[in-house]
Parts: C-alpha cells; structure tokens; sequence
C-alpha cells in the first residue's frame, strides 16, 4: 500500500511545467539588442539601445540612422563592427550579432566619415 501511495506524489513531480509564453519567446528570439555609438562628429543619438529584428540588413539600419539624425541625402554614414570593419550593406544584423555580438547586445558605431577598415 505505501507504493500506490507514493506514486501519485512521483506522477505530479514528474509532470511537465507549463510552457513559457511562445509569443514572448518568437518575439526574442526575433529580435535583438543593438547599442549605436557615435564616433567623430557624428550627432549623438539620446537613445543608444535598440531592439532590432534578425533580418534587418545592415543597409536598412544605415538609412534608419539617417532619417533618425536628419542627415541630408548628401551626407554619407559608415557602420563599423567592432571599431575594426565596415559590414557590406546586404549583411543581415542578426548575422553579426551571432559573429561579433557579446554581453547579449551587438555593439555598431556610426560616423559620418571613414574611421577605420
């Protein structure tokens, strides 16, 4: 009799948890955090972290900065990986992230002239 009473004891501990909410976890795995520092003299933006999706392409983060600074169509912006080189414009964010990304964020810098590479 003891084993039949330890039993439903051992079937609720083995029971799975409930699983974690699936749109949270798409939703992060989706997106991640990218810190924008200025290099030069570039404007500043107040607002360095920002959650991006995987998929953005590194071009599409450039145009973004643009519109963001109110930069004028002449002026050109350079983003370098690292302080090292300059990704091409088709490479997709969440590639570097994997690549060079530390600390759970991918650190990019911006300037408006070439810095490094």
């Amino acid at each position: 009799m003891s084993d039949n009473a330890e039993s439903p004891t051992e079937t609720q501990k083995e029971e799975p948890q409930p699983p974690p909410d699936d749109a949270t976890t798409n939703e992060e795995k989706k997106k991640i955090d990218v810190l924008l520092k200025a290099v030069g003299d570039t404007p500043i933006m107040k607002t360095r972290k920002w959650a991006m999706e995987r998929g953005r392409t590194v071009q599409s983060l450039a145009q973004f900065i643009s519109r963001f600074l109110k930069l004028e169509a002449s002026e050109q912006l350079f983003i370098y990986v690292n302080q090292s080189f300059a990704p091409s414009p088709d490479q997709e964010v969440g590639a570097l992230f994997d690549c060079f990304g530390s600390d759970g964020k991918l650190v990019l810098h911006y300037c408006k002239s070439q810095a490094w590479g």
